[in-house]
């Protein structure tokens, strides 16, 4: 209870304990992107003329199409379009389930006015899943490595939070089998993320059918984060939606950010389990008034355009490519990946030279500091760096030099890696 008369007012006393309470900014945590930060600055400072091959980027390196920006424009000047559009327009709604049920062959039509809903990007989405789902002591299963939000919004609402390894010894699929008892019991959410960030790996309909059947046995809702699923070859291209069953037990989420290169728009949507939508579009009109009508507009034309996408994709493979060749020929262990602009790679122990890396993190600094290639690390279930081909380069040419400097400058060295790799 506060003190009826305060010496000195004190706004560190009035944080809540889930950003930190009273030690909130105090703390000297060195964030994970911080360091890449950092290490980029110095870098640069102490070569000021060469060339940083930034593959750490998670966003695309390609703007929106000249018509989708056109067509915001157009419709920014409209009148009727400039209030609040709520949980969203019903063509995009429309045009969002045609997306789906084309591309991604769906087992069964989605009701767009019931079961599907906008939002603001993914990042939105996740933050306000929990509040329509978690109370304190409930628990979300989380995939890791991975996207937090889901799981920092659980634990702020003092859920807890159960982490599932993806290891490369299972293809980068959690072990569903073997979760302790208990916590199935206070499991509410499920969340994966395929293709998968940072691993690249795919979904398989056999994957998606045992999440199906898992879910209905725990009594559980899937939340499948599918931002990099239409970066795939076209026969390969996979929703969770796709299999028997799903819509019964979850929801799928999609955004226009990677597809279609509009990052910073915040344009996505949720679709799925109509009683999960209804729940989510409840908490969400009570957060937010909906996006700008002119970036649905547009939207709307991207997803009847999914043309757009496959150009996008093709770029990304084509880089996929030379990027696993020149790392394989460099004796890294790794597999082109299809889907996704992610290359999940192993870290060196060490260099033949004397270097040592007991992290993927160390290799990382390492790689930036001394060869100036930023890359993220990722050591949750192993020692990883990602690579992400989304680099600038706005020509075939200048994609071949990009690769080509990052294969002289690793070349000057030769990696030692663990026995099992």
């Amino acid at each position: 209870m506060k003190s009826s008369i305060l010496s000195e007012y004190n706004i560190n006393n009035l944080f809540s304990d889930r950003i930190g309470g009273a030690t909130f900014g105090q703390e000297n945590k060195d964030y994970k992107f911080g360091k890449i930060k950092e290490a980029k600055e110095e870098a640069l400072k102490n070569n000021p003329d060469k060339l940083l091959i930034d593959m750490g980027l998670g966003e695309p390196d390609w703007m929106a199409e000249s018509e989708v920006i056109d067509i915001l424009y157009m419709e920014a000047k409209k009148s009727k379009n400039r209030g609040y559009s709520d949980n969203g327009i019903e063509d995009f709604k429309f045009a969002a389930a045609e997306y789906l049920e084309k591309e991604f062959r769906l087992h069964s039509k989605l009701d767009p006015q019931e079961e599907i809903v906008h939002c603001i990007g993914a990042k939105s989405a996740l933050s306000l899943l929990p509040y329509a789902f978690i109370n304190p002591g409930d628990v979300a299963l989380v995939t890791v490595p991975g996207y937090p939000v889901l799981a920092t919004h659980t634990s702020w609402l003092r859920g807890d939070v159960v982490g599932l390894p993806l290891k490369e010894e299972n293809e980068f699929y959690p072990d569903l089998d073997n979760i302790d008892e208990e916590v199935l019991d206070r499991a509410k959410l499920l969340y994966i993320n395929y293709p998968n960030n940072p691993t690249g790996a795919p979904a398989t309909r056999k994957f998606y059918e045992t999440v199906v059947k898992f879910a209905k046995k725990n009594n559980i809702l899937v939340i499948s984060d599918e931002a990099y699923a239409p970066l795939t070859a076209n026969e390969n291209r996979l929703s969770f939606l796709s299999v028997p069953g799903a819509k019964d037990v979850g929801l799928s989420l999609h955004s226009l950010s990677k597809a279609f290169n509009m990052t910073g728009w915040r344009i996505g949507f949720l679709a799925g389990n109509k009683k999960a939508i209804k729940a989510f579009s409840s908490v969400k009109n009570n957060s937010d008034s909906g996006q700008f009508i002119p970036i649905q507009k547009a939207a709307i034309h991207c997803l009847r355009n999914p043309e757009i996408t496959y150009r996008t994709w093709k770029k990304y493979d084509r880089r996929h490519k030379m990027l696993t060749d020149v790392l394989l020929g460099l004796g890294f262990k790794v597999r082109k990946p299809q889907a996704s602009f992610y290359l999940y790679v192993e870290a060196p122990i060490g260099t033949t030279d004397g270097e040592t890396f007991n992290s993927g993190e160390d290799f990382s600094q390492y790689l930036i500091k001394k060869k100036l290639i930023s890359t993220v690390p990722w050591d949750d279930a192993g020692n990883f760096i990602r690579f992400s081909v989304t680099f600038e380069a706005d020509s075939e040419e200048k994609e071949f030099k990009v690769i080509n400097t990052l294969k002289e400058r690793l070349s000057t060295d030769k990696y030692i890696w663990n026995e099992k790799g």
